[in-house]
């Protein structure tokens, strides 16, 4: 293979990539809308934010759906990053409502 092949080749995989993370964004957006309905639903009932358990089920959805190449530990990482993200997401969320609870605004 020549260079020029390889340039050619390393562009239209480097596109597919961008197609992919485009793809990856809306889906995190998504989650995180129902990650938000979920915190609306903890904060009216007085629920804990953080569920280990929880936590544990979507590990195992996620291994159990997992066909490779990602590897189990691989996929652990970034699940923990998405969930801690979403964890983060809910406890500013109801720490903002508070503010406005306290402050007799509405949220």
């Amino acid at each position: 293979m020549n260079n020029d092949e390889a340039l050619r080749l390393l562009k239209e995989s480097r596109s597919k990539i961008d197609e992919v993370d485009r793809q990856l964004v809306e889906l995190l957006n998504r989650r995180t809308r129902i990650v938000e309905d979920i915190g609306r639903i903890k904060e009216a009932s007085g629920l804990p934010i953080y569920e280990p358990n929880r936590e544990e089920d979507v590990f195992r959805n996620v291994f159990s759906h997992n066909h490779g190449p990602l590897t189990a530990e691989a996929l652990r990482g970034i699940y923990e990053r998405i969930i801690d993200e979403m964890r983060s997401l809910q406890r500013m969320r109801l720490a903002k409502n508070m503010g406005a609870k306290n402050s007799g605004g509405e949220s």
